[in-house]
């Protein structure tokens, strides 16, 4: 008799351990659950040159004290932003006419180069908060425009925008030279005034 009960216990016990491996081996892992609505809001026609880039990073130190009692109230973080900084033209106010009698087009004068666009990326470290204290997504969100906010002031004060200009310049060079190629004269005027570039 208790030869028959060891041998249905070891049945019992093969049994079990082969529905486990079976449920292990046959049943879909687990894989997150992702979930995404893009919703396209405008579409607007635009009209800018790029002519150059600018590849910025900063080092940006964000704290918030309170006084008596820092360790539970205050917070602070170490963030490195990498950006990328297009500077160039905005041509929705460029005007261009042509002669077709006396093959001339008359071009306004290019605007004064601007900061088109900021891609930018933020790296977090040395992230320290309170007891009572955490960050929130508005802080998170505050924490992006002063990033974004201190690269634009970086790329204003580098040459920047004078090298956009330059290329500006060239660009036009490069017209003038495919215009006058096609038989044509291109006349650029300032304030109002029409100025012949031969």
């Amino acid at each position: 008799m208790a030869k028959r009960s060891t041998q249905i216990l070891i049945l019992l016990v093969v049994f079990l351990l082969g529905a486990w491996l079976s449920f292990t081996y046959f049943s879909p892992s687990s894989k997150p659950v992702e979930d995404s609505t893009v919703l396209l809001e405008k579409i607007q026609a635009v009209a800018k040159l790029s002519t150059v880039e600018g590849q910025f990073t900063e080092i940006y130190n964000y704290s918030e004290y309170h006084g008596f009692f820092t360790w539970l109230y205050d917070k602070k973080v170490l963030v490195r932003v990498r950006a990328t900084v297009s500077a160039g033209y905005n041509l929705e106010a460029l005007n261009i006419e042509t002669d077709p009698v006396k093959k001339i087009i008359y071009m306004s004068a290019l605007p004064e180069p601007q900061i088109l666009s900021i891609d930018h990326d933020l790296d977090y470290y040395d992230i320290s908060e309170g007891v009572f204290e955490s960050f929130s997504p508005e802080d998170y969100n505050r924490i992006n425009h002063k990033a974004k906010d201190l690269i634009k002031e970086q790329a204003l004060k580098s040459n920047l925008l004078n090298e956009a200009q330059n290329q500006g310049s060239k660009m036009v060079d490069l017209l003038r030279f495919l215009i006058e190629g096609a038989g044509w004269r291109l006349e650029i005027g300032h304030e109002g005034v029409l100025e012949t570039i031969q």
